[in-house]
C-alpha cells in the first residue's frame, strides 16, 4: 500500500489545484458553522445524538432483530452479508432471479466500500451511479474523493471537456446550467431504461422497520420509482431506536455536511410498491469488530456528513484520492485501519492532531483522540516504518538525556541561522517540502528563563 504523504506529494504538486481545493472546502465548513449558529440548541442536539448513537450500538443485536421484524411485517426481504464478498453475491443473485441488466444506483458509500459496481459489470450488467458528483467520477473512471461531495477535486473545466468527450456537449462548454442540463438529459434516458434500483440507507429505524435515504437531486426517488425491485444497501451501524429519534439527526445532517437546513429530499420507504420488491442489505464488513473494540466502539456513530473533512487542515491539501479509502479524512482513518491496519498504517500518521474534526462533528465522535490511540497501535503491532520507529527512538533516547538534549538544540539552531537553504531543505528531508521553519532564535528557552530568573532576583535582593 502507498505511503498516504506521498500520494499526497502527487495532489500538492499542482499548487493553484490544491489551493483551490482548500479553499472550497472551508467555505463549506464557513457554511456549517453559520447553519449550526442558527440553532441555539445545537450543542444539546449534538449531545442527544451522540447519546442515541451510544446506546443504540450498545444494543445493535437487539435493534438488529427488531427492525428485521419489523421490515418483513411490511413486506420488505431482509438479507444478512457478513462481509462484501457476501454482499455483492446476494445483490447478484436477486438482479439474476430478475434477469436484471440495467441498474441505476443512488449515492451509497457501502455499495462503493464493498466494489459492487466492478463486480457487477463483470457479470454483464450496467451500474449507472445517478448523483451527479458520483456520475461524473465514474465517467472519469475514479473512485469519489469526498463521501458529500464525491466531485469536489473536479473543476468546472475538467467537467465541460468530460461531457464533450462522451455526451456530445460544445467544445469548451464550462457554464454550469448548460452542464447540469446536458447530465440530467443523459441519466433522464438511463432512469427510463432501468430495470433495478439500487440505493444506500441513512437511517434505519428499529421501531418501524422504515427507513430513509437523503438526497438533494431526488435522484433515489426517481431511480426506485420507475423499476420494479428497489435494492437497499445498508451498514448496520445506520440503526436509530424510535421514529422520534429521526428528526434529530436530519436537523444535524444537513447542516453539518453542506450548511444547509436539511436535504431537498428525505425519502421514506416503508414496504415494496404494490406488484415490486424492496430488498434490504444488512451489511457487517468489520464493524462488529469495531463494536468489540473499547477505543474505536464510539466511531460507529459517524453518520457520514463529512463535516470532519471538509474541516481537516490535512484533508483539504492533501485530496481524497490520497487516502486510498472509500471513506477518507479523519473518519476514514480511524475506519481504514479497523479494517486492515497493515494496509492503511499511514492513515493515523496524517493528522496533525489539531481536534477541529472532533469540534465539527454532530454526534460528538472523540475522532483525534482515536487517532492518537490508532498511532499507539500501530507501533505496538509492529507496523511502523522503519524510518519512523527508528527516528522515535532516538528521539527519544535524546529526551531522556538533558545534556544531549541542550546541546543538539544548540547544534540545531545553529545550523538553521548558517547552514544554505540547499542543505536543509532537500530531497532527502521529506518533512521540508510542503513545511517552513520558523527562524531560528539565538537562545533557547532555558537560557532565557535562567537570565531573566537571573535579573529578576538581583531587583528583588536591590
Amino acid at each position: 500500500m502507498t505511503d498516504h504523504a506521498v500520494l499526497a506529494q502527487k495532489f500538492v504538486a499542482n499548487s493553484p489545484r490544491a489551493h483551490w481545493h482548500d479553499r472550497a472546502l472551508w467555505f463549506v465548513r464557513a457554511k456549517r458553522d453559520l447553519a449550526a449558529k442558527s440553532l441555539p440548541e445545537w450543542e444539546e442536539l449534538r449531545e442527544h445524538a451522540s447519546d442515541i448513537k451510544a446506546h443504540c450500538v450498545a444494543h445493535l443485536a437487539d435493534y438488529l432483530e427488531e427492525f428485521t421484524r419489523n421490515a418483513e411485517k411490511l413486506g420488505v426481504q431482509v438479507h444478512w452479508a457478513k462481509d462484501a464478498a457476501e454482499h455483492n453475491q446476494i445483490v447478484l443473485g436477486i438482479l439474476q432471479k430478475h434477469r436484471v441488466t440495467k441498474i441505476v444506483k443512488s449515492k451509497s458509500m457501502l455499495t462503493e466500500e464493498c466494489h459492487l459496481n466492478p463486480f457487477l459489470e463483470r457479470h454483464g450488467m450496467e451500474v449507472i451511479d445517478t448523483d451527479l458528483g458520483e456520475r461524473i467520477v465514474q465517467m472519469r473512471h475514479e473512485p469519489p474523493s469526498h463521501i458529500v461531495l464525491p466531485a469536489i477535486h473536479i473543476q468546472k473545466e475538467e467537467v465541460g471537456a468530460l461531457f464533450h468527450e462522451q455526451l456530445g456537449t460544445d467544445e469548451g462548454a464550462t457554464d454550469p446550467q448548460y452542464l447540469v442540463e446536458a447530465a440530467r438529459k443523459h441519466l433522464r434516458e438511463k432512469f427510463m431504461a432501468a430495470e433495478a434500483g439500487i440505493t444506500g440507507v441513512n437511517f434505519a429505524i428499529a421501531e418501524t422497520g422504515g427507513f430513509v435515504v437523503c438526497t438533494n437531486e431526488g435522484n433515489c426517488d426517481l431511480g426506485v420509482s420507475l423499476p420494479p425491485v428497489h435494492i437497499a444497501c445498508m451498514g448496520i451501524e445506520k440503526l436509530i431506536p424510535r421514529a422520534q429519534d429521526l428528526g434529530v439527526f436530519l436537523r444535524l445532517l444537513a447542516r453539518s455536511a453542506t450548511g444547509q437546513p436539511i436535504t431537498t429530499y428525505s425519502s421514506h420507504f416503508h414496504g415494496p410498491r404494490p406488484g415490486c420488491e424492496l430488498h434490504v442489505v444488512l451489511v457487517d464488513n468489520g464493524r462488529t469488530e469495531i463494536l468489540g473494540s473499547d477505543d474505536f466502539r464510539r466511531s460507529l456513530n459517524c453518520i457520514r456528513c463529512g463535516a470532519c473533512m471538509n474541516t481537516c487542515p490535512v484533508y483539504r491539501r492533501s485530496g481524497g484520492h490520497s487516502y486510498q479509502s472509500t471513506v477518507p479524512g479523519p473518519i476514514g482513518s480511524i475506519l481504514a485501519p479497523a479494517r486492515d491496519a497493515a494496509k492503511h498504517e499511514s492513515l493515523p500518521f496524517a493528522c496533525s492532531l489539531c481536534g477541529s474534526c472532533t469540534d465539527v462533528c454532530p454526534v460528538k465522535i472523540d475522532l483525534h483522540h482515536q487517532l492518537l490511540t490508532w498511532r499507539g497501535e500501530i507501533a505496538r503491532r509492529g507496523l511502523l516504518p522503519k524510518s519512523k520507529s527508528m527516528g522515535m527512538k532516538f528521539v527519544s533516547f535524546v529526551f531522556q538525556h538533558r545534556w544531549l538534549y541542550e546541546w543538539s538544540g544548540k547544534l540545531a539552531r545553529f545550523s538553521l541561522r548558517v547552514l544554505p537553504r540547499w542543505m536543509i531543505y532537500n530531497r532527502f528531508n521529506a518533512w521540508g517540502r510542503q513545511r517552513e521553519l520558523p527562524a531560528a532564535p539565538r537562545s533557547s528557552f532555558r537560557d532565557w528563563y535562567r537570565h531573566r530568573s537571573k535579573n529578576d532576583g538581583g531587583k528583588q535582593e536591590s
